[in-house]
């Protein structure tokens, strides 16, 4: 009938590190990106505007097709 004496403030604690932990896991998965692949984003982002640009028709006023309003 004597069953393990536990410590309420220690099992308290252990489960809020656990409890952290999982927290701090999952957070790396969600946002733990190096350096080196936020650049590599960057770069890839910039080369793709860029050759959009390289594709937008230009009108006889300055103006791309893109800036003119419509009526």
């Amino acid at each position: 009938m004597a069953g393990d004496v536990i410590n309420l403030r220690q099992f308290r604690k252990r489960q809020a590190r656990t409890e952290k932990e999982k927290q701090a896991e999952q957070n790396r998965v969600t946002f733990g990106r190096s350096k080196a692949e936020k650049t590599l984003t960057e770069a890839l982002n910039k080369k793709a505007a860029k050759a959009l640009d390289h594709g937008r028709i230009e009108q006889a006023g300055g103006e791309t097709s893109v800036d003119r309003k419509k009526p």
